[in-house]
């Protein structure tokens, strides 16, 4: 009998050839590492840093241009909690994003689904909506401030053409906010248009073909059956970039009503801007900030939950 086993080549491990190997690996660990700090160094100055530099201010009573500061714990927070404006901004904000929300995404499918079914023009449409996007918030928020105007507003005027009676949009606390939200809307449409377009062209044809071959001749049935499916994880997406954008409401508040009138549009960013810049209180406006912080990342977590189990992924 031949043994075999003496045909197999005969792998020897030697110290040196240890010590090779370790110092390669610790070469390449190295050059890892190196390749990753720049990345690293960035996140911790531009993210990580100033999120723990908030933190430390707002337990402190810090005051814009002031020398020196002083440790006070939790009293910002405890002050804040009791502060009537707090909780008026909150659900001023609360209200904003569960108006600007779902008729941002709403619409913003719908006319995605109406460009996409559209045989010409769809360039020009595209463009048409987007503009909101494209320009600046604070130009187009002082073009709604007249046309909103109490007065000579075209809103009005075309308000009494049909008869109805012109309305102080801005300066009426049971309608502020909802105009705000309203302009909210108007600005997101177009964002959330794209996203969904994008969505609905990766959308495989024979998808469709299929639910025509067993018997779902309708629009509305194809869309509910497969379109609305395969527009999960764009939804989410939509959703949670929504969320967040509309909890970070500034421009409009700050240049059409300043949170009046009586502090009916008052929201969370305007708050800590007003704290920090007006009455310079930079370690109560901390302490507003990371409230602001926890509650975004609370409604990412808790929207990403719930949405991702309804979610058909490719």
């Amino acid at each position: 009998m031949v043994d075999h086993a003496l045909d197999r080549p005969l792998t020897v491990s030697t110290p040196v050839s240890d010590r090779m190997g370790r110092w390669v690996r610790l070469r390449q660990a190295m050059a890892a590492y190196a390749l990753c700090t720049p990345a690293v160094v960035l996140m911790l100055a531009l993210l990580v840093g100033p999120i723990l530099a908030v933190m430390a201010l707002s337990v402190t009573d810090y005051q814009l241009g002031a020398k020196s500061l002083a440790f006070i714990g939790l009293e910002n927070y405890a002050e804040m909690f009791g502060d009537r404006v707090f909780w008026i901004s909150l659900t001023n904000t609360m209200i904003y994003v569960a108006i600007v929300v779902p008729g941002s995404v709403l619409l913003g499918l719908g006319v995605a689904l109406l460009i996409e079914a559209g045989d010409s023009g769809k360039t020009f449409y595209r463009a048409v909506f987007f503009l909101p996007v494209m320009a600046t918030l604070i130009a187009m928020a002082i073009v709604w401030e007249f046309m909103l105007h109490p007065q000579f507003g075209l809103v009005n005027l075309l308000l009494k053409l049909v008869g109805i009676a012109p309305q102080n949009w801005l300066t009426d606390g049971d309608l502020a906010l909802y105009v705000l939200a309203t302009i909210g809307i108007w600005q997101a449409v177009g964002f959330n248009m794209v996203l969904f377009l994008a969505g609905i062209v990766s959308i495989p044809r024979f998808l469709y073909d299929a639910a025509e071959m067993d018997g779902v001749p309708s629009a509305w049935e194809r869309f509910r059956l497969v379109t609305w499916p395969m527009l999960g994880p764009v939804t989410l997406f939509v959703v949670v970039i929504t969320s967040i954008r509309s909890f970070q409401v500034f421009d409009t508040v700050h240049v059409l009503t300043k949170g009046g009138p009586n502090k009916a549009t008052e929201v969370l960013l305007y708050s800590m801007y007003a704290e920090g810049f007006e009455f310079f209180r930079s370690g109560y406006a901390a302490a507003i900030t990371v409230i602001f912080l926890v509650f975004v990342l609370l409604l990412t977590v808790v929207k990403t939950q719930l949405l991702d189990k309804k979610v058909h992924y490719q």
